[in-house]
């Protein structure tokens, strides 16, 4: 691991939770009248989804929750490219409704591959609900429905996001810097 800190912090606890009441508001706002599938995108998405769902429970909404793990980034901090599946999803999708649930959203291909699998399982609705934006990055042209903040294009960590498996228990998001630049 490079030499690094993650001292400045760009989203405090306080600011995640505020920011999440928003969110669950307005993503129970749409939904509160039919079935709802929530995917979560492992692991990055774990922290957030928790959160999430149980701001939408103080909304009325019970959603089926399910997991899917997508990999396409190794042990650095750049994409591979490609997308894989290393864990999918057990829960029917099939003409539901489903929000998925990530971390980030970055060069666009892990959400527009998650879409695009879960259309082929037969979701009839698919949104996407991310924790942080980096719209410099994209690659894929692809939007989520709903996020939590956008972000520039730095290396992050906390709430949820990791630099080689460290740093997700942090409760607020900092970004990396590297002390070798």
């Amino acid at each position: 691991m490079r030499p690094h800190n993650t001292n400045k912090i760009l989203f405090s606890a306080s600011d995640i939770d505020a920011r999440l009441d928003t969110l669950a508001e307005d993503l129970a706002a749409g939904c509160r009248d039919r079935p709802l599938v929530i995917v979560g995108i492992l692991r990055g998405s774990f922290i957030f989804l928790a959160d999430l769902v149980r701001k939408l429970h103080v909304h009325g909404v019970n959603p089926q929750i399910d997991f899917m793990t997508l990999l396409s980034r190794g042990s650095g901090v750049e994409t591979t490219g490609k997308v894989i599946i290393r864990k999918d999803i057990t829960v029917d999708v099939k003409d539901t409704n489903v929000v998925l649930v990530d971390d980030i959203l970055d060069t666009g291909r892990t959400l527009n591959f998650a879409v695009q699998h879960l259309r082929d399982k037969g979701a009839a609705h698919i949104q996407a609900c991310m924790f942080l934006d980096k719209p410099s990055r994209r690659e894929v042209p692809i939007e989520a429905d709903f996020v939590g903040f956008e972000v520039d294009d730095v290396f992050v960590v906390g709430y949820g996001l990791d630099y080689d498996s460290y740093y997700r228990e942090l409760p607020h998001v900092a970004e990396v810097v590297f002390l070798d630049e």
